[in-house]
């Protein structure tokens, strides 16, 4: 039997059984759906893209995987020279591993280690309320959601500030000495209620970690590949370790890679074994993924995708121009997500029927109904999505 995620088994509603899916949709037996949330934020492509596809053929049928341990391959290679050249500044070291919650584990033994090796101890890390991070135990202390962790202990280790500048201030005043990292979803927190914040938030979090040497942490598994607006919020403030997953790889395979910069890799660079990152996932490197990675990358920059992403968030706006109800307490828009904030979560019920019955897959959450589309979506297709949220509201 199936154990469902984010599911009380017992009552747990039937999932959708998906026979086939291209392009947008999702096909049931009896239906046809517009995948309005990609997989989890992942399926930026679409399904079944043939480029993609034919990369990971192409691939299988040389080998589909072989260890990094003593082995290398030329897509891993490739992979890793390509995010050295695509992403900002120094962030030149990749790590792979299979998931974003590992990846954010990398990023976070990383940062510990970092002082390690110096012969420093700093064990407190700094984080956001309402944060998520991934469901790994590390992940899990520096999250802030109740709905997700709830019945694991809270560690003192982690201090999880809101997303204003006084607090931030007031926080690296207080614990800089102590502090090893501070970690973010930059500009937008996910699982934790699509929260949208401004970028003056992390520019001053730049310029008070390079003030307290304190290790500058992106968590862009869900912000990345223009999901904000930007290709990377890395563009605008750059950290010292970046951790990209879920549209890494176009949604096509679990993935996941934490970027180190220049001075980060420099601290593990030694004739001292001990000062070795000790960490490999058996999967890390995956010759099919670092294929794909690197077909989505190229899609991606060849078809312009930050103006198909800039066209998204003007429909959105336009359609969602002058939409209020007594329900609703805010829409929020950034990118290629909207988010309508329901004053209390009961008025979500049923919405999940209800855009099924008009042909979309919807999953909310919380208090959030919202929508994250591929962004291949034609403009009939994201207007229906919009058409749909709001009619449930008439």
């Amino acid at each position: 039997m199936i154990w469902y995620p984010y599911e009380q088994m017992k009552t747990m509603k039937q999932p959708y059984d998906i026979i086939d899916a291209d392009g947008v949709y999702l096909y049931t037996q009896d239906k046809k759906l517009i995948d309005s949330i990609s997989s989890w934020w992942s399926v930026i492509h679409g399904y079944k893209h043939p480029a993609l596809t034919e990369a990971i053929r192409e691939q299988a049928s040389r080998f589909s995987h072989v260890m990094l341990g003593d082995l290398s391959h030329r897509p891993v290679r490739e992979l890793s020279d390509k995010l050295e050249s695509f992403l900002p500044g120094d962030l030149n070291y990749c790590f792979f591993s299979d998931s974003g919650s590992v990846a954010v584990e990398v990023a976070l033994k990383m940062a510990m280690q970092f002082y390690t090796n110096q012969g420093m101890k700093r064990k407190k890390v700094l984080s956001l309320t309402n944060s998520y991070h991934g469901d790994t135990f590390k992940a899990m202390e520096v999250g802030d959601d109740e709905d997700y962790h709830f019945a694991f202990d809270k560690k003192e280790d982690v201090i999880h500030i809101p997303t204003e500048i006084d607090a931030l201030e007031d926080a690296f005043e207080r614990y800089h000495e102590q502090l090893n990292c501070m970690i973010v979803e930059p500009l937008l927190q996910g699982a934790g209620g699509m929260l949208m914040y401004d970028i003056s938030f992390l520019e001053r979090a730049r310029q008070l970690c390079d003030e307290y040497n304190v290790i500058l942490i992106f968590d862009e598994v869900a912000t990345g590949f223009g999901r904000t607006g930007n290709r990377f919020v890395a563009d605008l403030v750059c950290p010292d370790i970046l951790v990209l997953g879920k549209a890494l790889t176009g949604g096509y395979i679990g993935h996941a890679v934490t970027v180190a910069c220049e001075k980060v890799f420099r601290a593990f660079y030694s004739d001292n074994d001990r000062h070795a990152f000790m960490h490999g996932p058996t999967f890390m490197g995956n010759a099919l993924a670092c294929s794909v990675a690197l077909k989505s990358i190229e899609v991606f920059e060849t078809e312009n995708y930050m103006s198909k992403i800039r066209n998204i968030t003007d429909i959105m706006r336009d359609e969602m121009r002058g939409f209020a109800d007594e329900r609703v307490k805010e829409v929020r828009i950034m990118g290629g997500c909207i988010c309508l904030e329901v004053k209390e979560s009961k008025t979500l019920d049923g919405f999940r029927e209800f855009a099924y019955e008009r042909g979309v897959f919807s999953r909310p959450f919380g208090r959030c109904m919202y929508a994250m589309v591929p962004y291949i979506i034609k403009e009939d297709e994201l207007r229906h999505i919009l058409r749909t949220m709001k009619d449930f509201y008439k």
